[in-house]
């Protein structure tokens, strides 16, 4: 692989998007949560299982990994249900703050959820929608809370972010 790529004019004013895969497991009315902590972005929040998409991963690719990687559950790209796709943007801001952040939903997976990052997760929990803890990420408290109250979020659903 080349330590530098040649510049792309395809690319001279264009923003890129960095692209997450999170994965809101459902087990009844009950949602599967982690606490963040030692990751220097949200630590002390709740959040769902995610991460970012690798080179060369679709965003199924990656919750399905990333659910392997921190909770130790398999799932196939077929469990996963689309729930929205969240575009976060910092107006003004860093390339790296324009986000397009894939939501998708799973009740059927093997194995028994645990923590298996230690050094980024301090806790694994089941809660219920209608009593999550404190705090949890705010974007994905968005996704949480329209899941609670039934009403569905759009295809796609532009946020914009203040800066960190």
């Amino acid at each position: 692989m080349p330590e530098h790529y040649p510049p792309d004019p395809a690319l001279s004013g264009r923003t890129l998007l960095v692209a997450a895969s999170y994965v809101v497991l459902r087990r009844g009315e009950e949602v599967l949560l982690q606490l963040r902590r030692g990751t220097g972005y949200m630590d002390e929040h709740w959040s769902v299982l995610a991460g970012h998409v690798d080179p060369g991963e679709s965003v199924h690719e990656a919750a399905v990994r990333e659910c392997r990687e921190e909770a130790g559950i398999g799932l196939r790209t077929d469990d996963l249900v689309p729930l929205t796709t969240l575009h976060r943007y910092e107006p003004a801001g860093p390339p790296v703050e324009q986000r397009a952040d894939v939501f998708f939903e799973a009740r059927t997976w093997t194995g028994d959820p645990s923590v298996q990052e230690p050094t980024k997760c301090a806790a694994m929990a089941w809660f219920g929608l209608d009593a999550l803890p404190g705090p949890v990420v705010p974007h994905e408290l968005l996704v949480l809370e329209h899941l609670r109250s039934g009403v569905p979020l759009s295809a796609v659903v532009a946020l914009r972010t203040p800066p960190l």
